[in-house]
């Protein structure tokens, strides 16, 4: 396994001290309530108000602000103090924020990730057992009898959808200004698939960026719905057509576009599939491309992260797959996508890395 010199640094060796290696077991062996106590801290204001406030406060203050009970607030803040969000005075008793606590407030993908975490995954992941043992998503039961969560996306409580395309649209979001330079400034593209288009979003930031293209978004039926009804009435919505498609019917055909097809564009798609499906997936590509059309794969591939941190949020959200979206698929690294690749008879052109929250785009042609 090739891993990039941050990542390699932090797995090839043991960086802890005994005692600090014994606190971390603990902290995974306490971790779903460490993880609620500190989403509720955030919730009900308190390390905002600890961290607004010039000198620290105090428990019976910080009581008088919420409303919660002494009981309640004691709990909260002692239990945060060995967590490690906040700090304490023993001197005056007054808690001030620690910097855990402030990147737990002020880091936006700490943010989404709480979210996420906790309004799409946390009470699937109890069945996470299960899910790895049968290869099916048993954690979605909780939400409804899909066979993946893309079929019910569209139906689960609207909170729940908020926190999924919240998470899903911050990852890719942060890259969409670089992909669209390497893919309309280095190359001519006039007409593009957007494959997994969920609700147009990129669409409708190819329409703005380029005056010319003409964009035709893949997906389930009802996502097409759903993205036509987004992006109605929107500046360059006549150039952007849906076109509905089961991409896990290996007889499913990519539509083949007269006068040939200049780009594929698949954004935090393909980890959505098992390596099977996606070999499976890149062939029905493959036989809607000619020799000058490419396909720019964007992906999080774990291996290749700049900062180790990002690269444990994505290990993690493969569990997301795992328990909740379909049961057989994760954040690949790069030697899994290059296998797949290669495999559907593809081979890779170029690699463009840390593009936004730690983007790869995978430029693809054919072999």
């Amino acid at each position: 396994m090739k891993l990039s010199p941050a990542l390699k640094k932090k797995y090839t060796a043991e960086t802890l001290s005994a005692l600090d290696a014994q606190r971390l077991a603990e902290f995974i062996a306490w971790g779903p309530v460490v993880f609620q106590v500190s989403r509720l801290m955030v919730k009900f204001g308190i390390l905002d108000m600890i961290r607004d406030s010039r000198d620290g406060l105090t428990r019976e203050e910080i009581v008088g602000r919420t409303g919660l009970s002494d009981y309640a607030v004691k709990c909260l803040l002692e239990a945060s103090l060995c967590i490690g969000t906040l700090l304490i005075d023993t001197e005056t008793d007054r808690f001030t924020i620690s910097k855990t606590g402030w990147f737990l407030l002020n880091d936006p993908a700490t943010r989404v990730n709480i979210d996420f975490s906790h309004d799409v995954n946390y009470e699937g992941w109890f069945r996470l057992e299960e899910s790895l043992v049968n290869g099916k998503p048993e954690g979605l039961k909780h939400f409804g009898s899909w066979p993946t969560v893309y079929e019910g996306l569209s139906q689960l409580p609207e909170h729940v959808q908020k926190s999924w395309f919240g998470f899903d649209h911050f990852y890719s979001d942060s890259s969409f200004p670089e992909a669209l330079k390497i893919i309309f400034d280095e190359h001519r593209v006039r007409s593009l698939y957007d494959v997994g288009g969920n609700t147009g979003k990129w669409a409708l930031q190819c329409v703005a960026y380029n005056k010319d293209v003409r964009v035709t978004v893949l997906d389930l039926p009802q996502q097409i719905d759903m993205m036509l009804d987004n992006v109605n009435g929107k500046n360059g919505a006549d150039r952007i057509d849906g076109y509905g498609i089961n991409l896990l019917d290996e007889k499913a055909k990519f539509p083949l576009r007269e006068g040939g097809l200049d780009a594929i564009w698949m954004s935090q798609f393909l980890d959505c599939f098992s390596m099977d499906e996606i070999v499976g997936i890149l062939q029905r590509a493959k036989a809607a491309m000619n020799e000058d059309t490419r396909i720019y794969i964007m992906e999080t591939l774990w291996d290749r992260q700049r900062f180790e941190t990002a690269a444990f949020c994505l290990t993690m959200t493969s569990l997301y797959f795992t328990a909740i979206a379909n049961g057989n698929s994760k954040m690949y690294n790069t030697e899994d996508m290059e296998s797949c690749i290669v495999k559907a008879g593809l081979e890779i052109e170029t690699i463009h890395d840390n593009l936004g929250q730690g983007h790869s785009i995978i430029v693809c042609k054919l072999r």
